[in-house]
């Protein structure tokens, strides 16, 4: 993944309002859920992302496959 989509995505997902979990899916076919916007930190394409039971995950723009949100369904 492009380090600019990377984050642009990323930071997308992290800052909706209201924030949804949304899952990483790594290229290895590994797959974890962000559950809280605070507990993830991203600068310069790496980000790391910190479980409630404390167990860290480290995840770069070359790691990840796809980041899977929530979509929003809409009226109609």
């Amino acid at each position: 993944m492009a380090p600019e989509h990377f984050h642009r995505v990323l930071t997308a997902l992290q800052h909706r309002t209201p924030f949804r979990p949304f899952t990483v899916e790594l290229v290895s076919g590994d797959q974890f859920r962000i559950d809280h916007p605070e507990a993830l930190v991203s600068r310069a394409g790496v980000a790391v992302f910190i479980n409630k039971a404390g167990t860290p995950y480290w995840f770069d723009h070359e790691s990840v496959s796809q980041f899977i949100g929530n979509r929003r369904k809409r009226a109609g």
